[in-house]
């Protein structure tokens, strides 16, 4: 059976000695299908606030899994959650409402409502669950596009948005609640290399400018070496290793030395491509 790596780190405090722990989960268990067995198992990991937390693992390792759960979204089978220091599965569904207002959440593909332009769908958070006037929703919608490098083109759509765009509109929205936590799922997928790189900028600008507790869900090991504060790796349903991004690459676990083979070879093919 898995275990979390065994080193100097500290899997209960991803390393660190004092540590003001945003989010903690423990013992998290959920299984949709008995006889395909449990999609977490037994996941256990902590995130200080202010911290940038890298979760990678193969696809289908049930990362996306993970993040609904901090959503309340899903109800675990066993364990706890607690964020900010509450339960969210104790939570009423008003409550639970209130609760999910702490997450900002960018999604994979932006999700952006096509048939609204780029400041009224970053808008549309504040007219659905704020008092603001039009003057404050005005401003503030400016102040989180300003935040992502977007300063015109407020009345475009999205089918006139290239990736790039759809991603920084997606992330002013995101933001715009101000949230303490900003929640990734798969950022940079699909992404060209350039737009990749424009991404992870991103992420790291706003989590300093709004000093944000982030947690991004990925597959994508150059995003996470360069931007992580922490790395948790998941495998069969277990954080089977926490820990800064240096310590991971030394790592031995099977699945995590799997994972890195598989991005050398890809750097191998690109390096004969640069010298052909």
């Amino acid at each position: 059976m898995s275990q979390v790596s065994e080193s100097k780190f500290d899997p209960k405090t991803n390393g660190r000695k004092t540590r003001d722990i945003h989010i903690r989960v423990s013992g998290l268990t959920k299984t949709f299908r008995k006889d395909q067995g449990p999609v977490l198992n037994d996941l256990s990991v902590q995130v200080a606030r202010g911290e940038l937390l890298y979760l990678l693992g193969h696809s289908g390792a049930g990362k996306s899994v993970f993040l609904k759960h901090l959503l309340g979204l899903i109800r675990p089978d066993k364990g706890e959650i607690e964020v900010g220091g509450i339960d969210p599965k104790s939570l009423k569904m008003r409550e639970l409402l209130e609760y999910r207002k702490q997450f900002g959440m960018l999604f994979q593909n932006a999700a952006l409502f096509d048939d609204f332009t780029v400041f009224e769908n970053v808008a549309f958070p504040l007219y659905e669950h704020t008092e603001f006037t039009d003057v404050e929703i005005e401003q503030r919608v400016s102040e989180s596009l300003t935040s992502v490098g977007l300063l015109s083109g407020y009345d475009k759509f999205p089918n006139e948005l290239s990736g790039g765009m759809r991603k920084r509109v997606g992330l002013a929205r995101a933001i715009v609640l101000r949230p303490s936590i900003l929640l990734y799922d798969e950022p940079t997928t699909g992404l060209d290399p350039v737009t990749r790189e424009m991404v992870d900028e991103l992420i790291a600008n706003i989590k300093d400018k709004f000093h944000l507790t982030s947690v991004v869900i990925s597959h994508d090991i150059p995003s996470a070496l360069r931007l992580a504060d922490t790395i948790a790796f998941l495998d069969q349903g277990k954080i089977v290793f926490v820990g800064e991004p240096a310590q991971w690459l030394r790592e031995k676990h099977p699945s995590i030395v799997r994972f890195l083979e598989a991005e050398k070879i890809t750097r191998q093919v690109l390096k004969v491509l640069d010298e052909y």
